[in-house]
């Protein structure tokens, strides 16, 4: 049995001890001895959180398959191991074998939001690993990043050897043979990251220079480097079925965020919200088929003992076979007590009638994503949505049998006026409206209830919307008391809801969003000053980074409320994430002509996507 790195004296005082021990279900074994390559995997939040994200469980099971490679997993230390690890100098430790990470080859991040980059450092503090890239000797592991926020990584780009830009089962395996071939020949950490520069999709922020202009823009950004590209290119899987997906998915001892089998059944997005990142940089959409999906459904259930399977997408309802699949679920395994979560569903009368299939109508509510208050708005953001549509689907969904609704809606986006801003209690009051008007008072399950929430809206990299200036916490706060002041002058105020996001999250939010490697100091800043777990309301301490801010002589407003031109070069302008910059310039005038631009399967928009030879861009020629 393998010794763990706690003992169980530290294990008995700390929250949930399991989220450190390991030997979870369908964890992988290996003699760490007989492999060539030891990589930990790591999610820089709390295990509850790391162990509910599907990206790692797809690359530990890819990983794992090949006996040359083992991957093991880490996560943050929650508040309570975090000061005990440093005052008894322990290093931080993968689950798996209870090792080091400092001992292993490759430290590989993912980057999900970046609210959790201060536990990046955390990670690297802990694991007795330098947080400077340029200071890492020849001992140390390659520390990788990956995932949505890799998009843009300036803000990371010091405390990274290299970032993977792009979908994982593509050239990860040619990154590894190219390590495992240069450590057999005696190369140097040098001679890795000079041969690693030049697969697709590998970014190694050391071999490119930064140059600004006076007013602080970014004036070049050049290899310095023979190896390193001018342009890095994301990597996708144009075939969904010709990757494994996960067989055996770990399964916690503890309750986790996602305490259930998670089904993924496309990539990508065909809506082009205007606002929404991953709806550009995970273009095109592609499907997995039919029979692939059925497989892993049967797999996964049966290996986990799940008594729950989430089909995971960005639009669930634009998956060709959702029919199907969804009844072959039923069939197969509703009478095993198994239940059927869909979520991104489009509210129309066949999502309705998929639903009430497979959920308790008495106990869910549903959730609508207008995004925006008024029509105007909603072709802005080119959100595809009428009012008539919401209140069809509403009336519907009151005639089904059910009384609850989530609403979620944007503040602060392009072009929003007080009509656009009250628009997002009428509209709540509009449904609350459809529910006494058409519902008889003896088929009511009690009052209607019409949750409205609203989050600040960040102009993100690779949308139409990265030109647009950002909203202070100020403008933010405003705004929102506009909404709760009109909320308050609805007739059926009692049946409604309203709340809204932190606005001084969403600002640092936009400036590590939009931020170029300047940001890097103010994040080793502010970490040193005790921020960590920043997600976590209860943790973010906000005059930390306000300080930090101060301290590296950065200005916020700079990255956040600032104008930008449509010639002005951005930080994550070498990235080619597969839509152009012209086509997201055609987008951000759509937007200011409140013109509506067609989904992908009614009109090829143009975006660049096609050249990755398939999914949508395809699936009619």
């Amino acid at each position: 049995m393998k010794k763990l790195a706690l003992s169980d004296e530290i294990l008995l005082t700390v929250q949930q001890p399991a989220r450190y021990i390991g030997g979870e279900v369908n964890c992988v074994m290996k003699n760490p001895s007989l492999v060539d390559i030891r990589f930990a995997m790591c999610f820089p939040d709390v295990y509850e959180i790391g162990m509910s994200h599907l990206g790692i469980q797809i690359l530990y099971s890819m990983f794992n398959s090949r006996e040359d490679i083992y991957c093991e997993r880490v996560y943050s230390p929650w508040m309570d191991l975090d000061p005990i690890m440093r005052e008894k100098n322990i290093p931080l430790f993968t689950l798996e074998t209870q090792e080091p990470v400092k001992n292993f080859d490759f430290l590989g991040i993912t980057l999900q939001y970046e609210m959790c980059y201060t536990n990046v450092l955390q990670i690297l503090d802990l694991a007795q690993i330098p947080l400077h890239a340029a200071d890492r000797g020849e001992d140390m592991p390659i520390v990788i990043g990956g995932g949505p926020c890799a998009y843009n990584p300036e803000p990371l780009a010091d405390f990274f050897d290299m970032f993977y830009i792009g979908e994982g089962e593509t050239v990860y395996f040619e990154l590894l043979d190219c390590y495992k071939e240069n450590k057999k020949n005696g190369g140097s950490r040098r001679d890795f990251l000079e041969k690693a520069a030049q697969i697709e999709g590998i970014y190694v922020p050391a071999f490119y220079d930064v140059e600004y202009n006076e007013d602080g823009t970014l004036k070049s950004f050049t290899p310095n480097c023979p190896t390193a590209k001018e342009k890095i290119v994301k990597q996708v899987v144009a075939d969904m079925d010709s990757v494994p997906y996960i067989e055996k998915p770990l399964v916690p001892f503890i309750k986790v965020t996602q305490d259930r089998v998670v089904l993924e059944i496309q990539r990508g997005c065909i809506r082009g919200c205007r606002f929404c990142q991953a709806g550009n940089v995970y273009r095109p959409l592609r499907e997995h088929s039919l029979e692939y999906l059925k497989h892993y459904a049967y797999d996964m259930l049966k290996s986990t003992g799940h008594e729950e399977i989430s089909l995971s997408s960005l639009s669930s309802s634009d998956y060709t076979h959702l029919e199907g699949l969804v009844n072959f679920l039923i069939d197969e395994f509703k009478g095993k007590g198994v239940n059927i979560s869909l979520p991104s569903l489009r509210i129309d009368a066949f999502s309705l009638d998929v639903m009430s299939k497979v959920q308790d109508i008495k106990k869910s509510s549903l959730t609508f994503a207008p995004e925006a208050g008024s029509q105007r708005q909603r072709d802005v953001i080119n959100k595809g949505l009428t009012e008539e549509v919401i209140l069809k689907g509403a009336s519907d969904a009151f005639h089904a049998g059910w009384n609850r609704v989530k609403l979620y809606f944007m503040l602060g986006q392009p072009t929003e006026t007080v009509e656009d801003m009250e628009g997002i209690a009428l509209l709540s009051e509009k449904i609350a409206e459809t529910y006494y008007d058409e519902i008889p008072k003896d088929q009511r399950h009690g009052k209607v209830q019409v949750v409205a929430s609203s989050s600040f809206f960040v102009p993100k990299p690779f949308t139409p919307f990265q030109w647009a200036r950002m909203c202070t916490k100020e403008e933010f706060l405003e705004r929102a008391n506009i909404v709760r002041g009109k909320f308050r002058e609805m007739k059926n105020f009692k049946s409604l809801k309203y709340n809204w996001h932190e606005a001084e999250l969403t600002v640092l939010e936009g400036v590590l969003a939009r931020g170029d490697r300047r940001v890097g100091a103010v994040i080793e800043e502010a970490y040193r000053k005790g921020a960590i777990y920043d997600s976590w309301s209860e943790f973010f301490k906000n005059e930390v980074w306000m300080e930090a801010f101060k301290t590296c002589g950065v200005d916020i407003d700079f990255y956040t409320t600032r104008e930008r031109s449509l010639d002005e070069l951005f930080p994550w302008d070498f990235i080619d994430a597969g839509v152009s910059k012209n086509f997201l310039k055609r987008e951000w005038q759509n937007a200011l002509d409140e013109k509506v631009t067609p989904n992908c399967r009614q009109k090829c928009s143009g975006c660049g996507a096609a050249k990755y030879g398939g999914g949508v861009c395809f699936e009619k020629r």
